[in-house]
């Protein structure tokens, strides 16, 4: 992941609050190397992780800090077919993802939707289109095999 990324994600914490508290600034630290390592995480296990770090850390700092960066287009919410989700650094690039349906492993897919065809749509339905987000799901080869 670029130094960009990290310093969005340190930029983006500085944002939210003007105390530089040791809770924040651990969710950044642990942030900036799930982005380099490209994993994804749920909210619940980053709070516990976390909590074997800093023991009084809140469990609605973590999440409001997680909301906080997906709105901000620095955290992507990944959906799985089974209706749960898992949050990963993605860097702000338009992308979607597949998700494999036994497995769970994700594949960022840089495919959209022509704009074309999100245009008919809001017209069909007399919508203006904001954005959209794209939910892919299937086996992966590993599943099949």
């Amino acid at each position: 992941m670029s130094k960009e990324i990290t310093d969005k994600i340190y930029t983006a914490f500085d944002e939210m609050s003007q105390r530089n508290t040791r809770p924040r600034r651990i969710i950044a630290e642990r942030l900036v190397q799930l982005a380099n390592s490209g994993h994804d995480f749920t909210t619940d296990d980053l709070w516990q992780e976390l909590r074997a770090i800093e023991p009084k850390i809140g469990r609605a700092t973590v999440f409001r800090s997680i909301e906080k960066l997906v709105d901000k287009e620095l955290l992507d919410r990944i959906e799985f077919a089974d209706g749960t989700h898992h949050y990963r650094v993605c860097g702000g690039s338009h992308h979607h993802h597949l998700t494999c349906t036994q497995c769970h492993r994700v594949v960022e897919v840089d495919l959209c939707l022509p704009p074309e065809q999100l245009n008919a749509i809001g017209n069909q339905t007399n919508f203006e289109i904001e954005g959209h987000s794209l939910s892919l799901f299937g086996r992966c080869e590993a599943c099949r095999s």
